[in-house]
């Protein structure tokens, strides 16, 4: 079985640009299509195409992920979100009272994928300046206690981070689902995280997924594609490198699944071979991208054996 995932931007289309000038007589501005519309069709369209659930990715410079997520649990009725973000943005008490309040509004539909490693720059923006190992010294005793306050009434916890003195949820808050724990990374301290916390742990194309071994853990993996009919893709993606110029999604491609929906599909059933069993797709653009590969791709799975949900 396997379960695949859209990968929604991290920074939403819609009301881009100025605003048009309207006459004096106009008194409401607000805008007939933000960029909350906008994400709120991508994940519609996961939805209907079938998919399992939505990544909103964490993005220093883009919309907070956890907002993002709680607008798509609103305005669907199964579709699982998962929100990427940094340990530092909260205390772990906190972000876990948010996401019970999530849990209880949208059925235990909401996950977590943690970026642990920021690159330097980027966590020296985010106000954080932990470095090296004790970045994974934090995200271990954020998820310990973020599981603590959980699961106990009477919760109390001394580290070198965070402090708990007799915490803990009770009702209305208590008894609902942790969020699933999404954690990537392939050096030692990475795949030690996922061997004690983790239950999704994320791959990138390029890396050596057969050099790990963490019991217990699932697989997931981060996968570009590009599907089209016969050598439609291959020119969509010139296409697309070209317009990036090597940047972002263009760049991206290089290390996914390009080619007919047959050739994905079996690049993907490759990965299932080799122990993956979730997908986060990436493919641009989202809407339209989305219903293709729900349309195409997920049925011509299901057909090959793969069990899709």
């Amino acid at each position: 079985m396997a379960r695949f995932l859209i990968t929604l931007p991290g920074r939403a289309d819609g009301g881009r640009g100025a605003r048009p000038a309207f006459p004096d007589s106009v008194t409401d501005l607000r805008q007939a299509f933000g960029p909350f519309d906008h994400l709120a069709q991508v994940g519609r369209a996961a939805e209907i195409a079938g998919f399992h659930g939505a990544l909103a990715p964490f993005d220093p410079e883009g919309d907070e992920s956890l907002v993002v997520a709680a607008g798509l649990l609103r305005q669907s009725r199964r579709l699982r979100t998962v929100a990427g973000f940094h340990p530092g943005i909260a205390t772990p008490v906190y972000a876990a009272k948010v996401s019970a309040s999530l849990q209880r509004f949208s059925g235990d539909r909401l996950d977590w994928r943690l970026a642990v490693d920021l690159d330097p720059a980027v966590a020296r923006a985010q106000g954080d300046f932990l470095r090296g190992p004790d970045r994974y010294a934090r995200a271990e005793e954020f998820l310990t206690v973020a599981k603590g306050v959980w699961s106990e009434e009477d919760y109390t916890y001394e580290g070198r981070f965070y402090q708990v003195l007799a915490g803990g949820f009770q009702s209305p808050l208590a008894g609902r689902a942790f969020p699933r724990v999404h954690l990537s990374g392939t050096t030692k301290e990475a795949l030690e995280l996922s061997a004690r916390h983790a239950d999704v742990h994320v791959f990138d194309p390029e890396d050596d997924i057969e050099a790990a071994s963490l019991p217990g853990v699932t697989y997931g993996l981060r996968l570009p594609v590009l599907a089209r009919d016969d050598d439609e893709a291959w020119e969509a993606a010139r296409r697309l490198w070209a317009r990036d110029a090597g940047t972002a999604p263009g760049a991206s491609l290089r290390n996914g699944l390009v080619g007919s929906f047959e050739t994905v599909a079996a690049g993907i059933r490759d990965y299932i071979d080799r122990g993956v069993g979730v997908f986060f797709l990436e493919a641009t653009p989202y809407i339209e991208e989305t219903y293709r590969l729900g349309e195409r791709l997920l049925p011509l799975l299901a057909k090959e054996g793969v069990r899709v949900r």
